[in-house]
């Protein structure tokens, strides 16, 4: 099996098209059509049917994407190992990971990581859970940093901590006035607030509107964000209340004289923030390391 090709044909079924994946990979579409017809020549057994929009694999060309992406594999974690034994401790990292996430984890994890592998580059790509997710699947990023639920058989999933959902208030909220700080609530205690929301898609929109129905709430919903960092902070100024991650509340230790966090009832299910790779991935000595240091990574405490 031609390597070359190989990615090529892996190209040509992430994309859905010959066309698109000419154009993610710089090359003319004559030209790739060529590389494929040649991988399929070579094979013995057309690898796309090219009636279907987007375009599909045949059987054989099933077994051939299995093989390619084991092939793909082998020499990549061949060329990591030549790496390490030639270079030792420099390399590459590509590293995907949420902004926020990344808001969170970097500030502590980098300064350090450098400081044990200053040959080494991390390279960041700032995607969603999902994305970076599927960019580890598809080998196009080395680990990732997703907060899920493992999911794929094909990873291999580190839990660096489990994430709970929290009601984020304002001092003056009626809540605040009549509930202790850290008290554990039903959400029906906040029925007659007003509410910051994440917008619909994001995870925590979704168990949201589940507890929502469950104790039949029809929220007052101010102001809907994408960011849970622009949510927390406009709560906290507009006297208002949010669902929140409890860990996005500890990373702004600056805000916590302003608000007050009551752990819900009735919540399950809770997600867990994971470092995951291929499980057929080589592991170098410096990835190794990064890993270990999320997974001891410092929490603050919350006051």
């Amino acid at each position: 099996m031609n390597t070359k090709h190989a990615q090529y044909v892996l190209t040509v079924l992430q994309e859905g098209s010959i066309t698109n994946a000419a154009r993610k990979l710089f090359v003319s579409q004559p030209s790739l059509s060529q590389m494929i017809k040649l991988a399929e020549n070579n094979l013995g057994a057309p690898i796309f049917n090219r009636n279907t929009d987007p375009i599909t694999l045949t059987y054989a060309g099933q077994k051939y994407v299995e093989a390619a992406k084991q092939v793909l594999a082998i020499d990549s974690n061949l060329a990591r190992e030549i790496e390490e034994i030639t270079h030792e401790e420099q390399g590459t990292i590509r590293l995907g990971i949420p902004v926020q996430r990344a808001m969170q984890v970097m500030p502590y994890v980098f300064p350090r990581f450098r400081k044990l592998f200053p040959m080494v580059k991390l390279e960041l790509n700032e995607f969603g859970s999902a994305t970076v997710e599927n960019m580890v699947l598809e080998g196009a990023l080395d680990l990732a940093c997703t907060t899920t639920s493992p999911r794929h058989e094909e990873l291999h999933y580190t839990l660096i901590e489990n994430e709970e959902l929290v009601l984020l208030s304002g001092r003056n909220t009626a809540i605040a006035k009549r509930i202790p700080s850290g008290t554990e609530i039903s959400i029906s205690e906040a029925k007659g607030e007003s509410f910051i929301s994440s917008k619909s898609g994001h995870s925590v929109r979704t168990t949201q509107d589940r507890l929502f129905a469950m104790y039949d709430i029809q929220p007052d919903i101010l102001l809907e964000t994408s960011s849970i960092e622009v949510a927390k902070r406009t709560t906290i100024a507009s006297d208002g209340v949010m669902i929140c991650p409890i860990n996005y509340i500890e990373m702004s230790p600056e805000l916590h004289p302003y608000c007050c966090i009551y752990p819900i009832k009735g919540i399950e299910n809770q997600r867990g923030f994971y470092l995951c790779h291929r499980k057929d991935f080589y592991l170098t000595k410096y990835m190794k390391s990064f890993i270990q240091l999320l997974t001891t990574m410092e929490k603050p405490v919350l006051h």
